[in-house]
């Protein structure tokens, strides 16, 4: 059964519901800073701009590892895309700051 979610408000309770498993949050993290470094080093020419071709790799790849094997669940990413996105980089900020546990 598909839940429907009216604001972004409503959905992250949601979206942090179904990342419990310590080790699946933890490959969240490590997938966001990974993309923040590699556009940084983008930015700041060190890597040539091909290499964004690399993010939706990092981004999925390491989110999609953390669900299939460590939480067991379906990711959010595939009924609510725009949603699940905003809500991977809002638990990456509220891991860096602590109000979520790595």
């Amino acid at each position: 059964m598909s839940r429907r979610f009216n604001s972004f408000r409503e959905f992250y309770p949601y979206y942090l519901s179904e990342h419990r498993n310590r080790v699946c949050r933890r490959l969240h993290v490590v997938g966001s800073g990974l993309i923040v470094l590699l556009v940084g080093a983008v930015l700041a020419r060190l890597l040539s701009p091909w290499w964004l071709l690399a993010v939706p790799v990092l981004g999925y790849g390491f989110a999609w590892v953390g669900h299939f094997v460590f939480e067991k669940n379906r990711p959010a990413t595939f009924t609510y895309p725009l949603w699940s996105l905003m809500g991977d980089w809002v638990m990456f900020k509220d891991v860096l700051t602590g109000r979520i546990r790595f």
